[in-house]
C-alpha cells in the first residue's frame, strides 16, 4: 500500500512539473497567467516569476494587469530580491495610482529597499532611499493600514544612520585628525540635537580640543586652550554628571595650569 501511494505521488508530481513545464514553452497567453497565479497561490514563487516574466509585456492595460504585477512584484519580495521587487512595488504605484493596492504597493516599495540597507558601518545610499520612500508614502497615505509599521522603519532607519554619521565624526578623533574630529563632532550634535549619543560626543569633541590645544605650538596654544574650556563647558552644561566626570574635571585641571603661564 505504501508503495503505491509513493508510486502515485510521484506520478502527480512529475505531471505537474510536466504541466507546467509544456505551459512555459508554450504561446497561449492564458493558460500561463492560470499557471502562474497557480504557483503564487502554491508559493512556487520562483517558478510563478518565471512566468509573469513572459506575460509582463503582454498583459499591459489588460484587466487583469493590475492584479498580475502585484504578485509578481510579492514574488521578487517572497524570494528576497528585493531589488527587483522594490522595482516592481514602485512600478505598479505609479502605473496604478488609482488603484486600491496603490498604498500597499507604495509601502512595500519602501520595505523592499529597507530590506537593502547594510550595517551602519557600511555605505547608507540604500538606507537613505528607503526613508525617502516611507517618507514619501506617509506623505500620500496618511490614514493607510501600513502607516504605523511605516513610521516604525523610517524611526530604525534614521537610527542607523545617524549612528553611522556619530561613528564616522568620532572616527577622526580615533585617527588623531583633532581638527576635523571638532567640526565633525559639532556638526553631529547640531543636525541630531535629540540623540542618544549627544554626551558621548560632547565628550569626544572635547578629549579633541584637549588634545588638539596640549600639542599645538605656543602661538596657537592658548586660543585653543581657551576652545577647550568652551567645549568643557558644552559637556557639563548639558550633563553636569556626566560618566566621563572625573576624567574631564583632570584634563580641565591641566588647562588651568597650561593657560597660567600665559597670564604672567
Amino acid at each position: 500500500m505504501t508503495k503505491l501511494l509513493t508510486f502515485i505521488i510521484v506520478i502527480v508530481l512529475f505531471s505537474s512539473c510536466g504541466q507546467y513545464q509544456k505551459v512555459l514553452k508554450a504561446n497561449e497567453i492564458r493558460p500561463k497567467y492560470d499557471m502562474a497565479k497557480k504557483m503564487y497561490e502554491e508559493k512556487k514563487y520562483s517558478k510563478a516569476i518565471r512566468l509573469f516574466e513572459q506575460l509582463a509585456p503582454a498583459y499591459r492595460g489588460k484587466p487583469e494587469a493590475a492584479e498580475m504585477y502585484m504578485m509578481y512584484a510579492q514574488s521578487f519580495y517572497k524570494t528576497k530580491q528585493y531589488f527587483a521587487a522594490g522595482y516592481q512595488f514602485d512600478n505598479f504605484a505609479s502605473s496604478y495610482p488609482r488603484n486600491e493596492m496603490a498604498a500597499e504597493a507604495s509601502f512595500m516599495a519602501a520595505k523592499s529597499y529597507s530590506k537593502l540597507s547594510p550595517v551602519y558601518s557600511l555605505d547608507q545610499i540604500d538606507t537613505e532611499k528607503a526613508i525617502d520612500k516611507f517618507q514619501n508614502f506617509i506623505d500620500r497615505y496618511p490614514t493607510s493600514e501600513f502607516i504605523e509599521e511605516a513610521n516604525v522603519n523610517v524611526k530604525s532607519l534614521r537610527e542607523k544612520v545617524e549612528k553611522k554619521v556619530f561613528e564616522v565624526a568620532k572616527g577622526y578623533h580615533k585617527i588623531m585628525d583633532y581638527k576635523a574630529a571638532i567640526v565633525a563632532l559639532d556638526n553631529f550634535v547640531a543636525d541630531y540635537p535629540g540623540t542618544p549619543y549627544k554626551e558621548e560626543a560632547l565628550f569626544y569633541k572635547f578629549d579633541s580640543a584637549y588634545l588638539l590645544a596640549m600639542n599645538s605650538v605656543d602661538s596657537k596654544k592658548e586660543e585653543r586652550l581657551n576652545s577647550a574650556k568652551v567645549a568643557y563647558k558644552s559637556l557639563v552644561k548639558y550633563k553636569e554628571d556626566t560618566i566621563y566626570k572625573e576624567d574631564v574635571a583632570k584634563m580641565l585641571t591641566k588647562i588651568d595650569s597650561e593657560l597660567k603661564q600665559f597670564s604672567k
